[in-house]
C-alpha cells in the first residue's frame, strides 16, 4: 500500500505540479528540442507511475505480485507455472488489466487522429493535384488564394504549399525562409509529435499535463522549425516573413509557417536568449532520463 501511495503522488507530481513549472520555465524557450524531451519524459513518467500505481492498489497483499516482478510474473504464468501456487484468479486478471488500461487508454485516440489526419491530407493532395501548380524554383505548390499563407502536407506525397496572396507579398529571401520552415517539420516528422501529444491530452482530458504538454509541444515545434529556417536565414528576413503571413488560415493535418504563438516566437527570433549553460543542460538531460525511470525503481521493491 505503501509503494501505491508512492506512486501515486509520483503520478500526480508528474501529471499535475511539474508542468505548470516547466511551462514556466524560461530555458525551453533556449532549447526546444531537450524540451519536447522533457515533455515527452513527464508524460512517460506519468503513464508508468499511474500503471504500476493502479496495479499495486488492485494487487492487495498477494505475494506473487509484490513489485513489478509481481506484474512480471502474472503476465508470464503460463511459462512460470510454479511461480504462482494455484490457477490464475479474477484478481490476477485484474492486476494485470488495470495497469494495461491506462497504457493503452490514449490508442483509440491515437488511431482516430491518425485516420481523421491521413484522410485530410489525402482530400488535400487530391485538390492541389487539381488546383496547384509547382514552382520548381522553390520547390513548391502554388493556390490561388489571396490570404499570403504558407504550410506543409506530410507523408509519402509530401508538399510545402505556398498561396498567391504569400508569392505577392513576400520577397524571395522570406519565402525561402518560410519554405526552410515547412521543410524542417517534413524533416522532423512533425506531424506524429502533434499526432501523438493530442491522443495523449484527449484520452487524460481534464490533467494539467494533457493541456499544457499540447500547448507547449506545438509551439517547441515551430521553434525548432525556425531554428532550422535560421541556419540559413537572418533574423529579420525571417521574422518579416513570419508577420506577413501569421494570419494565413491551414487546413487540417497541415503545419503552417504562421504555427502557433506567432508573438512568442517573434521575440525569441529578434532576441535570442543563450543557451543553458553545460552543467545546467546535464542537469536537464539527467533529469529528463531519470524521471520514468523512477517509479520502475520504486516498483521493483518488495
Amino acid at each position: 500500500m505503501i509503494t501505491a501511495v508512492a506512486l501515486a503522488a509520483y503520478a500526480a507530481l508528474a501529471g499535475a505540479a511539474a508542468p505548470p513549472l516547466l511551462a514556466r520555465a524560461r530555458w525551453p524557450h533556449a532549447a526546444p528540442v531537450a524540451a519536447v524531451l522533457a515533455w515527452l519524459a513527464l508524460v512517460t513518467t506519468f503513464v508508468i507511475a499511474a500503471a504500476l500505481s493502479v496495479h499495486h492498489l488492485v494487487a492487495v497483499e498477494r505475494h506473487p505480485h509484490d513489485g513489478l516482478m509481481g506484474l512480471f510474473t502474472v503476465c508470464l504464468l503460463e511459462d512460470h507455472p510454479s511461480a504462482v501456487p494455484g490457477p490464475s484468479t479474477p484478481g490476477d486478471v485484474l492486476a494485470v488489466a488495470a495497469p494495461v488500461v491506462v497504457v493503452l487508454l490514449p490508442l483509440p485516440w491515437l488511431a482516430r487522429g491518425v485516420w481523421r489526419a491521413r484522410r485530410a491530407r489525402a482530400r488535400q493532395l487530391d485538390t492541389l493535384t487539381l488546383v496547384g501548380r509547382t514552382v520548381p524554383a522553390y520547390g513548391v505548390t502554388v493556390v490561388d488564394h489571396v490570404v499570403p499563407a504558407v504550410y506543409c502536407l506530410s507523408g509519402r506525397r509530401s508538399r510545402v504549399v505556398v498561396t498567391r496572396g504569400a508569392l505577392d507579398v513576400l520577397s524571395d529571401a522570406q519565402l525561402r525562409a518560410v519554405v526552410e520552415h515547412e521543410r524542417a517539420h517534413l524533416m522532423g516528422r512533425h506531424h506524429l509529435l502533434h499526432v501523438l501529444v493530442d491522443a495523449f491530452s484527449r484520452a487524460f482530458r481534464g490533467l494539467p499535463l494533457a493541456r499544457l504538454v499540447r500547448e507547449q509541444t506545438f509551439l517547441l515545434l515551430e521553434m525548432i522549425a525556425d531554428d532550422r529556417a535560421l541556419r540559413f536565414h537572418s533574423r529579420d528576413v525571417l521574422a518579416t516573413a513570419m508577420c506577413e503571413v501569421a494570419a494565413g488560415q491551414t487546413p487540417r493535418a497541415a503545419l503552417g509557417a504562421g504555427g502557433s504563438g506567432v508573438l512568442v516566437r517573434l521575440r525569441r527570433v529578434l532576441e535570442p536568449q543563450p543557451r543553458p549553460p553545460r552543467t545546467a543542460w546535464l542537469c536537464i538531460v539527467a533529469a529528463t532520463l531519470a524521471a520514468p525511470s523512477l517509479p520502475l525503481l520504486a516498483a521493483c521493491g518488495p
